[in-house]
């Protein structure tokens, strides 16, 4: 299923019966309600039934208690056009991520592409096309914000400007490409900068041919608004780096899935003792020479509370709201206004969790019941993760 980015869609929505609801704030991760109105795709009231205008929907979901949280966000992938990657020639990734509960992602650059142009009229005009063609076609659904050039020397400020008129607005990890000095990738992110295009840094030794080693020096020089993969993609820094990483920058501290794990589970730690929980976000860097993980962002969050002490509400909201926020994105968040952007889940039958944060808590993945993007069901029950206890159903439309 295909739906072109422009087109929203109309109608009332209204979700009842929630058993739990996930905020992705980490200031307030659990909100006190069970009924969610959605009208023309975005939130509008969120609260108790009986206080709630819930009559003349163009949808009813009843949730059978499940929990809902808003649509995962990934924001390290790499994706190439339509739902193929030929890094592992894969079809239908991204509708696999979708049963993960990943309804939007965001591309770190398109570097797989077979003969990717390394001048500058070439770097650009992929740009482009990525943009456009992603935001004219959303592969089951899935808002793939791509278009994220990988920068190249020879590469001035006109470059970056006529770029962001063109819609471009972010850069791919800086590294990947020919720059890879701390001084020039310092001025063509701050040139990005200035154009409101975000950009993201390669953190630590090489992943494919072409990148190379990036050190906490050129990370900290290049200032760029994300730091990438922190735990390494796939080879991490030393922990005294990582370390200085997170005291000496406020970037985005991004932890993904085809890194390091131990440099993961440190990464938050600090962030943690240092008050800094805020900046954690959640990525999966993939399709990779790993492969393709479509639960990818749900093992982050299982093994990132598991193993690194950090309640299961609060995990949710590193691949949710600070990644909204982060990035400037309009889902993310149950709040009026926000796009109804849903996954409702449930504990995985015969978990040894008491219910779906407990058993999150102890490491397991909870099961998809439906994915909800723009107010409109994408999936039902997940093809992907183990079975929920109690899965939520359409019961009018």
């Amino acid at each position: 299923m295909a739906t072109p980015q422009a087109a929203m869609p109309k109608g009332k929505l209204v979700v009842r019966n929630i058993g739990l609801l996930l905020s992705g704030d980490l200031d307030r991760p659990i909100l006190d309600a069970d009924t969610i109105v959605a009208v023309d795709g975005r939130i509008a009231a969120i609260g108790k039934a009986k206080d709630l205008d819930t009559g003349n929907a163009t949808t009813v979901i009843d949730a059978k208690g499940t929990a809902l949280a808003p649509g995962l966000i990934d924001s390290h992938v790499h994706p190439v056009f339509g739902d193929w990657t030929p890094r592992q020639n894969q079809l239908n990734w991204i509708d696999s991520f979708l049963h993960g509960g990943v309804t939007t992602m965001i591309s770190a650059g398109e570097v797989h592409l077979p003969g990717r142009p390394r001048d500058v009229v070439g770097v650009k005009a992929l740009a482009i096309t990525a943009q456009r063609a992603f935001e004219a076609f959303r592969p089951s659904g899935v808002k793939v914000l791509a278009g994220a050039p990988v920068l190249e020397q020879g590469m001035v400020e006109e470059d970056f400007k006529e770029l962001a008129a063109a819609g471009v607005k972010l850069l791919g990890e800086v590294g990947l490409g020919s720059v890879k000095a701390g001084d020039e990738a310092k001025r063509m992110v701050a040139w990005a900068r200035k154009y409101g295009i975000q950009s993201t840094i390669h953190t630590g030794g090489p992943s494919i041919p072409g990148s190379g080693l990036i050190d906490k020096d050129v990370v900290l020089e290049a200032d760029a608004d994300v730091i990438g993969h922190i735990n390494g993609g796939h080879t991490a820094l030393p922990l005294d780096q990582i370390l200085a990483l997170c005291e000496k920058s406020r970037r985005a501290i991004e932890i993904v899935h085809n890194g390091n794990e131990s440099a993961a589970l440190y990464a938050l730690r600090i962030a943690g003792q240092t008050g800094q929980l805020a900046r954690v976000i959640l990525g999966t860097d993939s399709p990779a020479g790993s492969g393709v993980q479509p639960l990818g962002i749900l093992r982050m969050i299982a093994m990132l509370s598991s193993l690194g002490d950090v309640p299961a509400e609060l995990a949710f909201c590193f691949a949710t709201g600070n990644t909204a926020r982060i990035r400037q994105l309009d889902c993310g968040l149950i709040e009026p206004g926000r796009a109804a952007d849903f996954v409702f889940m449930d504990r995985a039958q015969h978990s040894a969790g008491r219910d779906l944060l407990d058993s999150v808590r102890k490491g397991d993945l909870p099961g998809i019941g439906m994915a909800v993007i723009d107010g409109v069901v994408r999936v039902g029950r997940s093809r992907n993760t183990p079975p929920a206890d109690r899965v939520p159903e359409v019961v009018e439309s």
